[in-house]
Formats: C-alpha cells, sequence, structure tokens
C-alpha cells in the first residue's frame, strides 16, 4: 500500500520544482525529501522524478502519481472534516425506533430538542414494538430503539445494553357513570365483574395487564381488544368496559372518562434507551442526553390536569 505521507512530499517536489524548495515548504531538511522519494519509487517499482543539473522532473509515473495524490489527499481532507463534525455532534446520523405511546408523548419533544441542538445529525424516525426493534438495533438498522419491559426475554436483550428512562405505572379507567368513579382510588379486583378492553396478544402490553388481574385474584372478561390508547379511551367513554392504560397513554386526554390511581400493587412499565454494547457514536449520545432530559420532566395531560385540580 501506498504511503500517503510519502505521494504528499512527491506533490510538493512537483509543485516547488526542486528538491530544495519542496523540504523548505514542508519543514523537512533535503536529505529527508530526498529518502522519501527513493521510499516511495521503491513501493511503486519505478522512477518518479528525473534529477538532472537543471533541476528535477516527473516521470509519466510521477505525474500520473501527483494526480491521483491530489484527490486521495482531498478525500483525506473530507474525512478528517467529516469526523470532526461527527465528535462534535456536527455530522452524523440517529436512527430511532419507538413504541407507539412513547412515540406520541416523549419523542416528539426529544426530535424537536435535538434538531434545535444539533441541526446538522441526520436524524430518522421508524416505529416498532421492542420485539421488532431489538433485532433491528442488532442488525445495524437502528443507532436507538425506546423498548418497555417486563415482557422481553434474555434472548432479545442479548447484546444490548439498556438504560431506564422512565417509569410508567398503570391507572384504571373507567365510564364517567361506573359505580367506582368517585372513590380517589380503584381496587384492581373490584373491577372483576365488568367488561374490560385490552390489547391484542401481540401486544407485549396485553400480558402485563394479565398478570396484574391474576395477582388481584381474577381472569378478566375482555370484550374489546385494541393496542390504540385513544381508541381505548373512546371506548370507555362510551361505557362498554373498563381499561389499565400507562401513563404514557394519556399524552391525549378525553374529558369524558374517569381515570383513577390504583391501589395495592401497581403494574408499571419501564420505559428503557436500548442500544448496542460498545460503542456509541456522539450523535447517539447526544440523543440519549435528549431523551434523559425529555422523560426527567415528563408529565401526561391527565397528572397535569390532577396537580391542577
Amino acid at each position: 500500500m501506498l504511503d500517503v505521507r510519502r505521494m504528499r512530499v512527491l506533490r510538493e517536489v512537483a509543485t516547488q520544482g526542486s528538491f530544495s524548495a519542496a523540504a523548505e515548504a514542508l519543514s523537512y531538511t533535503q536529505s529527508a525529501v530526498s529518502q522519501q522519494i527513493a521510499a516511495l519509487e521503491r513501493e511503486v517499482g519505478t522512477t518518479l522524478v528525473e534529477r538532472s543539473a537543471r533541476g528535477v522532473r516527473l516521470t509519466d509515473a510521477g505525474q500520473a502519481l501527483v494526480k491521483h495524490t491530489e484527490s486521495v489527499l482531498a478525500n483525506l481532507a473530507e474525512a478528517e472534516a467529516e469526523l470532526e463534525a461527527i465528535a462534535g455532534v456536527r455530522g452524523g446520523r440517529v436512527r430511532l425506533a419507538t413504541f407507539p405511546s412513547a412515540g406520541s408523548a416523549i419523542v416528539p419533544q426529544a426530535i424537536a430538542t435535538f434538531n434545535g441542538r444539533h441541526p446538522g445529525v441526520e436524524l430518522s424516525l421508524t416505529e416498532a414494538e421492542p420485539d421488532e426493534s431489538l433485532p433491528r438495533l442488532k442488525a445495524g438498522e437502528l443507532e436507538l430503539a425506546l423498548i418497555h419491559a417486563p415482557s422481553l426475554d434474555d434472548e432479545l436483550l442479548a447484546g444490548i445494553e439498556t438504560e431506564l428512562l422512565l417509569e410508567d405505572p398503570y391507572f384504571a379507567v373507567l365510564p364517567k357513570d361506573h359505580g367506582l368513579a368517585a372513590k380517589t382510588k380503584v381496587r384492581l379486583k373490584d373491577l372483576s365483574g365488568d367488561p374490560w378492553i385490552s390489547a391484542t396478544a401481540a401486544c407485549p402490553c396485553s400480558g402485563q395487564v394479565l398478570r396484574a388481574c391474576s395477582l388481584a385474584g381474577f381472569e378478566p372478561h375482555v370484550a374489546f381488544e385494541s393496542d390504540d390508547f385513544a381508541t381505548v379511551q373512546g371506548l370507555v367513554a362510551a361505557g362498554v368496559g373498563v381499561a389499565l392504560i400507562p401513563d404514557l397513554g394519556f399524552a391525549t386526554l378525553r374529558d369524558d372518562i374517569e381515570i383513577r390511581p390504583l391501589s395495592g400493587e401497581v403494574p408499571v412499565r419501564y420505559v428503557m434507551a436500548a442500544t448496542l454494547s460498545g460503542y456509541r457514536s456522539p450523535a447517539t449520545e447526544a440523543m440519549l442526553g435528549v431523551l434523559r432530559d425529555t422523560t426527567g420532566s415528563y408529565r401526561s395531560a391527565w397528572r397535569e390536569l390532577s396537580v391542577a385540580s
């Protein structure tokens, strides 16, 4: 492989027209320049510079190599500038995946903040549950994924580094005219006789709700299924059932439902940032910092309303 430093010396000799002038421009000795050219000629296996009493002249091979040297040095300069930009978070990219409720509650503000701080970074977003986003993270298709647990097995998490960002407790969601709507807290077992609105079996939240009900001593009668929390709120508002919704599900809030904290053991989702174990780019680290700030100050519409009242 050709030595780029020696190629740079050859270009300087071609530009200056002599070894002595090239040595002065490079702050080398003339002997050092001569040694670098001789070593380069040995690398390429041919004469690059012809020496005479009138100075030096590049051979055809020397001229060809100088032409390529210009391109090589330009590409190296561009690479150095790009790496400096990435290190200063003025470049690079972050491909982010999020599960839906975090996508509506947390991610929009995080993206706006990140873009304001680092406009030169290419940021993209895709929506995916953890069982889809984690394999994509391992395949190198993502730099960062927002996931939630429990419900993730060890195989999915192998080779993944996680950071807890937010605890996301569940709340009981009741129709306005429900018999327990007047209470400040609701016992889960008191909802055992109601029809339930739950996530589909494919959604990780479904298993967590069913486990919570089982611990309370009953199996809920699931009358309707939806993975969209806005739809769940609408069904509750229509009076066709009750539900459990995590706090992130109240990014938007209807005024025709009642939300109550649960007494006793409360099911909680743990919202985490997932990255590949090992190296993280400066841009990815910066996005993690923004997500920490955003989740640290997040309050759902319902929490804001309950504090105000």
